[in-house]
């Protein structure tokens, strides 16, 4: 039985990539050739895993590669992903996150979990070298191949902590402190992620325009994280968890928030659901970034909201009928 491209689906998985292309820009300003790699492998390998996965399936492959749900795959790993990883790293994530977190439950509108962050956690829990390896300043084009495919003794010149990861290890130096002194802080958040965040919160809008997603979950996961983390916020002391302006700017905020907690096929249906799980993904990352061993927690968040999704759902509908 050969498989139809949904054209309301690849209509919006455009849409998709085109709210993607503010914030892929800025990542290329700031971190060169890599993200261009980065993006390049895991396209490659979503695409070529997708593929050679139908034809083990019996299905043909073209009609579901065209409806462009593997490429978002792809370019959101890309854009989480560290740049000049090993070639390898973005190839096994993207593999990954088609061939267990899309095609083992039965492909498009059928997984469990958000196929990004399955790829994406796998990594994370299975090479946690490489994913805290961040570079300083880019790179040209030659030096960027050499470590990506070579695997140059360069990373450790080029290697720096995150915001997130010098505000959980910091014991001594005041808020103030360590934005004077962190390579990885900038104005109010990261260094440069403020303005990948701004980026993607643009697209986001663009994609609330376009009626591509609803506001329920990407209000819920910025309202919530804004809560927890002002309740949370002890001030510029030298235990401080970080102002909210801090958690909403820094790490993968916006590209959760508009683009990861609103996927649709993982994520619960009604909107009073989406709403509920947007605000406990908004929770677990403030958790995880504060007290957890991650410095981000994005992939967490989603995937453990992915698991109560159903219940959020049932939840909604019997308030609906309780209502009624």
């Amino acid at each position: 039985m050969s498989a139809k491209p949904d054209p309301r689906l690849r209509t919006s998985m455009g849409l998709v990539l085109l709210a993607c292309v503010p914030g892929l820009l800025v990542l290329s300003w700031l971190h060169g050739w890599g993200l261009l790699l980065n993006l390049v492998l895991c396209a490659s390998a979503a695409m070529l895993c997708e593929a050679l996965l139908l034809r083990l399936r019996g299905q043909p492959p073209s009609p579901v590669l065209n409806d462009g749900s593997a490429l978002v795959t792809a370019v959101l790993l890309a854009a989480a992903l560290p740049t000049l990883a090993p070639w390898w790293l973005p190839v096994a994530a993207a593999s990954i996150a088609i061939g267990i977190g899309k095609q083992a439950f039965g492909g498009v509108g059928r997984n469990l979990f958000n196929p990004a962050m399955v790829g994406y956690a796998f990594v994370l829990l299975s090479f946690p070298l490489q994913m805290n390896h961040w570079p300083g300043p880019a790179p040209g084009l030659l030096d960027s191949l050499q470590q990506v495919f070579a695997g140059g003794d360069q990373i450790d010149a080029w290697a720096r902590p995150t915001l997130l990861d010098g505000l959980r290890h910091n014991r001594s130096l005041t808020i103030d402190e360590l934005f004077a002194s962190h390579p990885g802080f900038g104005s109010i958040g990261g260094q440069g992620s403020e303005w990948v965040n701004l980026a993607f919160l643009l697209g986001g809008l663009f994609l609330l325009q376009r009626r591509v997603i609803s506001w329920h979950a990407p209000t819920g996961l910025l309202a919530g994280l804004l809560l927890f983390s002002l309740l949370g916020w002890n001030g510029s002391g030298s235990d401080s968890n970080g102002s909210p302006l801090l958690h909403l700017f820094s790490g993968s905020t916006m590209m959760a928030a508009f683009f990861i907690a609103t996927e649709p096929v993982s994520g619960p249906r009604h909107e009073r659901a989406r709403l509920l799980f947007g605000v406990g993904a908004g929770l677990l990352i403030y958790l995880i970034r504060t007290w957890g061993s991650y410095p981000d927690g994005t992939a967490f968040a989603i995937l453990l909201m992915n698991l109560l999704a159903p219940g959020l759902e049932r939840l909604a509908a019997q308030r609906q009928q309780v209502a009624r």
